[in-house]
C-alpha cells in the first residue's frame, strides 16, 4: 500500500494539470476531468504496486527494474509518462547512455538497504548539474516559432491565419533563419491547395519551413510534420504515440468505424531535413520514454519538438513539456529545436 500511495503521489502531481486540461479540450466539467487523472494514473499505479516487494535486497530491486522497464516500454509504456528516468539528462548532462545506466542504477540501488548512498551520490550529481546547467544550443540556422492562436490554429478555412504564420516564418529569416519550425497542427489538413499556397510563398526565397499538419483519409489520419521549400514540399514525419483517447483511438478500427489518429510506433525514427539527422517529437511524444530513446540508437544530429498546447492555459504541461524535451537533448547532448502553441 505504501508503494502504491508513493507511486500515486508522483504521478498524479506531475499531471496535475491534466484536470483542467480536459475540461478545456472537451469543455467539460470537473468530474470527468478527474475521472480521466485518475485514469491515466491506473497503469503507472498498478504495475509499480504488483511488482513491489517488501522484503528488502536485490530481489526488490529487480522488481523495481521490472517495474521501470514495463512503463517505459509499450504497452504500458503508451501511458509511461512522468517516468523517473527523465530525469536523467538533469542528473548527468551530456553522459549519453551511460548517464541513463547511471541514473537508472541510482534508482535501483534505492530500494536497497544501502540506499543512503545512493541518495547522497544522485544528491550531488543534481546539485552540480543545477551549478553549471546550461540549456541546449540551438543548430545555426534553425529557427523555432511559438505562437500564441490558442484554439484557431490549423482549424481555420480561410487564407488569413495561413498569411498569419507566414509572416512569423518571413521575420524569422530575416533574423538569419533558414529553417524555420512551426508548431503541431499548424497547417491543418495537409492538402494539394494548401501545399500549392505555401510553396508559391516561399518560391522566391532560401527558407525552408517544417510545420505540423494532419494527412486524412478515409480510415482516420496521422498527425505529421511536413517539409516546405520553394517548389516542393513532403511529409517528412508521422507520429508514433498520438495522445490516446483524444487522437488515438485504436477501438474504433476494432469496430470498423475508423477515424482517430493512426500511431506508427515504431515507425520513422529519424528523419532527415537539410542534410541534418533528426530525432522529431510531436507532443505527447515528449512525455515518453520509448520514442526518445529509439530516435537516439540512430545518433540523431538533433531534436525537434513540436506541440500545439492551446488546451492547456494556466496549467504546467507545456513547461513538462519543455522540461523533458530538454532533459533529453542535454542527457544526450545534441541541439534542440522547439516550437509550441499556446
Amino acid at each position: 500500500m505504501i508503494a502504491i500511495a508513493v507511486a500515486a503521489a508522483h504521478f498524479l502531481a506531475a499531471s496535475r494539470g491534466l484536470p483542467q486540461g480536459v475540461m478545456t479540450f472537451y469543455g467539460s466539467g470537473i468530474l470527468w476531468g478527474g475521472a480521466l487523472w485518475v485514469m491515466a494514473s491506473l497503469a503507472f499505479v498498478s504495475v509499480h504496486g504488483v511488482l513491489w516487494s517488501g522484503r528488502p535486497g536485490w530481489g526488490r530491486a529487480g522488481r523495481f527494474a521490472l517495474a521501470s522497464t514495463v512503463m517505459a516500454m509499450p504497452p504500458f509504456g503508451i501511458v509511461g509518462w512522468a517516468h523517473p528516468l527523465t530525469s536523467s539528462g538533469v542528473l548527468f548532462p551530456g553522459w549519453g547512455w551511460f548517464g541513463l545506466a547511471a541514473a537508472a542504477t541510482g534508482m535501483l540501488a534505492v530500494t536497497t538497504r544501502l540506499w543512503p548512498i545512493p541518495v547522497l551520490a544522485l544528491a550531488g550529481a543534481w546539485l552540480w548539474s543545477a551549478a553549471g546547467w546550461t540549456p541546449p544550443s540551438v543548430p545555426d540556422g534553425w529557427r523555432g516559432v511559438d505562437t500564441a492562436m490558442g484554439a484557431s490554429l490549423g482549424r481555420a478555412t480561410d487564407l488569413d491565419q495561413h498569411r498569419a504564420l507566414l509572416a512569423h516564418v518571413q521575420r524569422a529569416h530575416e533574423q538569419g533563419a533558414r529553417v524555420v519550425v512551426l508548431p503541431e497542427s499548424a497547417l491543418g489538413l495537409w492538402t494539394p491547395t494548401v501545399s500549392q499556397v505555401w510553396m508559391d510563398a516561399l518560391r522566391t526565397t532560401r527558407v525552408v519551413v517544417i510545420a505540423g499538419a494532419a494527412v486524412v483519409d478515409r480510415h482516420g489520419y496521422d498527425n505529421v510534420l511536413v517539409e516546405i521549400g520553394a517548389g516542393q514540399a513532403r511529409v517528412l514525419y508521422r507520429e508514433r504515440m498520438p495522445v490516446p483517447v483524444s487522437m488515438w483511438q485504436p477501438w474504433l478500427s476494432w469496430t470498423g468505424e475508423g477515424g482517430g489518429a493512426r500511431a506508427h510506433l515504431f515507425a520513422n525514427p529519424v528523419v532527415t531535413s537539410q542534410g541534418r539527422r533528426i530525432a522529431p517529437l510531436i507532443c505527447y511524444e515528449q512525455l515518453l520514454v520509448w520514442p526518445v530513446l529509439q530516435s537516439m540508437l540512430h545518433a540523431p544530429d538533433m531534436i525537434v519538438a513540436s506541440g500545439n498546447g492551446w488546451w492547456t492555459a494556466g496549467t504546467s504541461i507545456i513547461g513538462i513539456q519543455r522540461a523533458s524535451a530538454e532533459a533529453w537533448a542535454r542527457l544526450f547532448g545534441v541541439p534542440l529545436v522547439v516550437a509550441f502553441n499556446r
